[in-house]
């Protein structure tokens, strides 16, 4: 799922192919000319590349920023474009410095705030994540996708409670989205499994059929198995960089479905390989590397005497 609001696909359809040990059982030979053939191996998407044009936009954001004579508020908005950009290649570093450059120079920058908030969260600076989207929200109280990112801060922040009502108030600006019912659902399972349970069988009968994700929510419900949600992948996908988007989705939720198994090992390789796809914009990929982070210290405060 994108942060904020496809060319014919190859003949041979995926280059490299993976057995985990433990994850699945070897079922079958992938197939590289059809897309209707049964998988029987976990894919391995195809990192997406750094894009061209990213990186022309910066250049061309830092030529103008250094040398154009424009007024504070035009110069916050070029930072914070050059930040998104930074952003879409993984820089955060650069990308949180160019928020906060933007928000020195235009204090009301709602999108800037959000960013932030994001940057905070991934760091596990969760107070600070919180301040950044109180700012964003009070400033504009219809930014939907602030709402989402506090609730994955206050989810991550230990607080279910408070990140459903903000996972809640996300899903009602658009009820038929699966990724919402999903977040939601995450935070509720938290709280009250049984009732989460119903609530996430409720909310899947507004969501079409066609949309891919919904296999997720029928995995999560017990509806689907996990090789026959591997088997779907490759459902109506045309291009390599929309097979490689779709997997980032997949392995992370595959990475939170191995969490409530309690295979934390199967969860581990599954954030990884999330991060491997490089699709920086991605909500998955951007906390698939914050779940690792909180595993591992989980394992070492389990082992510390």
């Amino acid at each position: 799922m994108r942060l904020l609001s496809n060319t014919q696909f190859s003949k041979a359809l995926f280059s490299k192919v993976l057995l985990l040990s433990g994850l699945l059982l070897v079922q079958g030979c992938q197939s590289t000319t059809s897309q209707q053939s049964v998988i029987g191996e976990l894919i391995i998407a195809e990192p997406i590349a750094i894009s061209y044009k990213s990186e022309i936009a910066i250049a061309r954001l830092t030529q103008v920023i250094q040398r154009a004579e424009i007024s504070d508020g035009q110069r916050a908005e070029l930072f914070y474009q050059r930040g998104v950009e930074y952003d879409k290649v993984g820089l955060r570093g650069l990308a949180r410095f160019d928020f906060n450059q933007a928000i020195s120079l235009k204090p009301d920058m709602v999108d800037a705030y959000n960013f932030i908030g994001i940057h905070f969260t991934q760091l596990q600076e969760f107070n600070q994540a919180y301040d950044a989207f109180d700012s964003a929200i009070e400033l504009a109280p219809d930014h939907e996708y602030a709402f989402l990112n506090r609730g994955i801060a206050l989810y991550y922040g230990g607080r279910p409670n408070l990140a459903s009502a903000d996972f809640e108030t996300f899903r009602e600006f658009q009820q038929n989205d699966p990724y919402r019912v999903l977040w939601q659902y995450l935070a509720d399972i938290e709280i009250d499994q049984l009732k989460a349970n119903q609530d996430l069988a409720l909310f899947a009968e507004l969501i079409d059929e066609s949309v891919w994700a919904k296999n997720v929510i029928k995995l999560y419900l017990g509806e689907m198995s996990q090789d026959v949600f591997i088997d779907k992948l490759v459902v109506n996908v045309n291009s390599n960089e929309a097979l490689t988007e779709r997997l980032c989705e997949a392995y992370f939720y595959l990475g939170k479905y191995s969490q409530m198994k309690g295979d934390v090992n199967a969860a581990i390789n599954f954030f990884k390989l999330a991060l491997s796809t490089n699709v920086y914009e991605f909500v998955e990929h951007r906390y698939a590397k914050l779940e690792l982070d909180l595993i591992r210290q989980s394992i070492q405060q389990s082992s510390t005497p």
